[in-house]
């Protein structure tokens, strides 16, 4: 099974066979607590992260192949910036905020960290000229529509981004231009910006093993395995990415474990660094290890990604969350607005430059987008991925212009087209993969454009 057809499916098949067909047993037990760590976390990040009516975030939560979670209960403690979510039975876990570091699940007796100093939150206007186009706009509402009813796409926003300005933008109910939304594995990308501005720094180099102390006991042939490695993909470090299975090493990671990073570390090495190319959420998060062992100040650490990059670009909306440990969870973690995800997208289409100052180094994006060498399909470059997954791909996925894409879980896209000035943003919680086919979308946005142009 490849890749695409393993990510159909987060957790609610694996969760209501488990139930009702293996209750006592131990894949049950295993499927309810991911269950009821998932909702904590995501009800807990809806709701102070996103600032969204719980209502809402559980509608949308407990839907289609999840419906099943409407039978864990969850409570929300406003004063304590906290949600605690449990069956019956004894199995609960808990979530907590943290201002400018989103949620985290308290797992492991581990105390999730605060921002030392005060934090200021706010999301900040556009910052680019609007435009309104009859066919853009008519294609961006397509997108909104449901074809399928009994496989809804649930499209939440769409931002289209040609040379620099807005030129079309459109929410959901419940959804605007300040609501920050999760972006799963376009976190991944996020991670490159932040290692390509430490290469740009002299403080990590591509060709180099990456400091983790874990790997540096005589003979452990990890010690090997550089910044390369982890940004394409190719660590050689065993990881199942398998969202159907609670006993996946990806659910485990996400949902049992407080500190993400070191259960990843922990894996063996299965073939020799940069010899086999396997999507990996834990090397991402290994990623995000590194860059913290390479800061080495917590407080720094925890500041960095908003210092650095979100700052610059005028992401203020953005929050990199961190696990119970206080390492970011680089491999699915973010929130940020339509807008400012459509901002990071603008950085990528501009090879790394904002306002005229240089903020990833001088040829980053074109390494980004070179493929892996150990991939054999040359889908994927440094944590971007070089064309769309085959889960959303549709029926013809070819595009008429090259692009490169920023990817999550639920059809999270942020799509870069150099040769045509646009960065398209399409956000949602698309439950079924193969109801939301964003080939044909980018060619009907496109279309669009061609049209805006001769207007």
């Amino acid at each position: 099974m490849n890749l695409c057809a393993r990510r159909r499916i987060f957790l609610g098949i694996s969760l209501a066979s488990a139930v009702v067909l293996m209750v006592g047993g131990r894949v049950a037990v295993d499927a309810i607590e991911i269950g009821v760590a998932h909702k904590a976390k995501t009800l807990c990040s809806g709701v102070f992260v996103s600032g969204r009516d719980p209502t809402a975030v559980l509608t949308e939560l407990q839907a289609d192949d999840l419906a099943i979670l409407q039978h864990i209960h969850a409570s929300i403690d406003s004063a304590q910036h906290s949600v605690t979510a449990s069956v019956p039975g004894g199995v609960a876990r808990r979530a907590v905020y943290r201002e400018g570091l989103g949620c985290a699940l308290v797992l492991d007796g581990l105390t999730p960290p605060t921002l030392l100093g005060r934090y200021q939150r706010t999301i900040a206007a556009s910052g680019f000229v609007q435009h309104d186009t009859g066919e853009l706009e008519a294609a961006v509402a397509r997108a909104f529509s449901e074809p399928d009813p009994e496989r809804p796409r649930r499209t939440l926003a769409v931002v289209v981004m040609y040379r620099g300005s807005i030129v079309a933008e459109r929410y959901a109910s419940g959804i605007g231009p300040d609501t920050p939304m999760a972006g799963w594995s376009m976190t991944k990308s996020v991670m490159n910006a932040l290692a390509g501005i430490l290469v740009m720094q002299g403080r990590l180099a591509l060709d180099a093993p990456v400091p983790m102390p874990e790997w540096q006991q005589k003979g452990d042939a990890r010690a090997s395995i550089t910044l390369d490695h982890l940004l394409r993909m190719s660590s050689g470090l065993r990881f199942e990415e398998a969202m159907a299975s609670p006993r996946s090493d990806l659910m485990r990671m996400l949902f049992e474990v407080g500190d993400a990073a070191a259960f990843a570390a922990r894996m063996e090495l299965v073939v020799p660094p940069g010899t086999r190319w396997q999507y990996s959420s834990g090397t991402s998060n290994i990623l995000a290890r590194v860059i913290r062992n390479v800061l080495r100040d917590e407080a720094e650490y925890l500041a960095f990604p908003r210092h650095v990059l979100f700052e610059r670009l005028g992401m203020s909306s953005a929050v990199l969350e961190t696990d119970a440990s206080g390492t970011f969870v680089g491999s699915s973690y973010m929130y940020a607005t339509a807008r400012d995800w459509a901002r990071l997208g603008t950085l990528y289409l501009q090879d790394g430059v904002w306002n005229n100052e240089r903020v990833l180094p001088e040829g980053w994006v074109a390494y980004t987008t070179s493929p892996a060498p150990a991939d054999d399909m040359k889908r994927y470059g440094a944590h971007f991925w070089l064309q769309v997954p085959d889960e959303y791909g549709g029926a013809d996925a070819r595009l008429p212009a090259p692009a490169f894409h920023a990817v999550g879980h639920e059809a999270q896209f942020v799509t870069i087209v150099p040769s045509r000035g646009a960065v398209i943003v399409r956000l949602g919680r698309t439950r079924y993969p193969d109801a939301w086919d964003h080939p044909a979308f980018v060619r009907d946005v496109l279309a669009g454009l061609d049209r805006f142009d001769h207007e």
